[in-house]
């Protein structure tokens, strides 16, 4: 299926059941990803988590529904998620800047937050430099952070921070030495999102090091990383927002014209051994993906 039109799909899917609890693993079936990974997509390319788009949306129609009928507030803050009317109230002024009380006496004017329609075209004459290669398994040796909210994932808000604490505590520094040296990665400091299917209030981010075999330490797992395609795209730096312009380009032009998908297992920032994090040097971002 063509990938905007997919996106599109997990898009209406919210829409359709907007006042229901949102089903991120059903929604990302539209697209034939997990729920994580259409989490993330979504993130990258709306510039907002799918949380808050879908809490904006059903603001807008509360607040419609407030304006354009006679159904109680507290049956409208039920309808939309809220299970006191104190809530609702606290959140509704907060998005539309007058209480639902005032809005319906006074008929004032509030926010409207529109539906999405998506439209992704390909542009051209800029480059992007990539290579398709095939890896075979292996494992990557990594600590763990996990980070409540997708955006923290995705906007680099915390990660920065749990780099530099790497740095410091002397992970970084034990994963160079550690690293499988002529392996897939040949040594280099890996970051990476991971799907954890038996928890779905938190996201996990790791950095690590392809494993070489030996104990590992207290503090660390192993992660299997299947065989698979990778799509490997050149990144100018190890800055985070370099990253995620490249992964917006990507998801936005790359994908929607190209041959190939995102299987949505691991995504990984690939730093060169020596390098350190944030600096200007050249790193890599690796996909896994599949034929459409």
């Amino acid at each position: 299926m063509d990938w905007a039109k997919s996106f599109q799909h997990a898009i209406d899917y919210m829409e359709a059941h907007i006042t229901e609890p949102p089903d991120y693993a059903r929604i990302g079936q539209e697209m034939h990803v997990s729920g994580f990974y259409f989490q993330k997509i979504f993130s990258i390319l709306c510039g907002i988590a799918p949380g808050e788009y879908i809490r904006n949306r059903r603001l807008t129609l509360a607040g419609n529904e407030l304006l354009s009928t006679d159904a109680k507030i507290i049956d409208i803050a039920l309808k939309y998620g809220y299970d006191t009317p104190e809530g609702f109230t606290r959140a509704f002024t907060r998005f539309h800047g007058v209480t639902p009380n005032a809005a319906r006496k006074n008929a004032l004017p509030l926010r409207s937050f529109s539906r999405l329609s998506i439209s992704i075209s390909v542009k051209g004459g800029s480059s992007m430099q990539y290579k398709i290669e095939h890896k075979e398994a292996f494992q990557i040796m990594a600590k763990t952070q996990r980070f409540v909210k997708i955006e923290d994932i995705v906007g680099r808000k915390d990660i920065p921070r749990f780099w530099a604490d790497c740095h410091l505590d002397g992970t970084v520094a034990y994963l160079s030495q550690a690293a499988k040296k002529d392996g897939v990665l040949q040594g280099s400091i890996v970051g990476m999102c991971t799907e954890d299917s038996t928890v779905v209030k938190d996201f996990p981010y790791s950095i690590g090091a392809e494993y070489a075999g030996g104990e590992v330490p207290e503090g660390y797992a192993l992660f299997d990383v299947p065989a698979a395609t990778w799509m490997i795209f050149a990144v100018e730096s190890g800055q985070p927002q370099d990253i995620q312009a490249l992964l917006h380009r990507v998801f936005s032009e790359f994908f929607p014209a190209s041959d190939y998908k995102p299987i949505g297992t691991y995504d990984l920032e690939v730093y060169s051994p020596g390098c350190a994090y944030g600096q200007a040097y050249d790193s890599e971002v690796w996909i896994a993906v599949t034929k459409k």
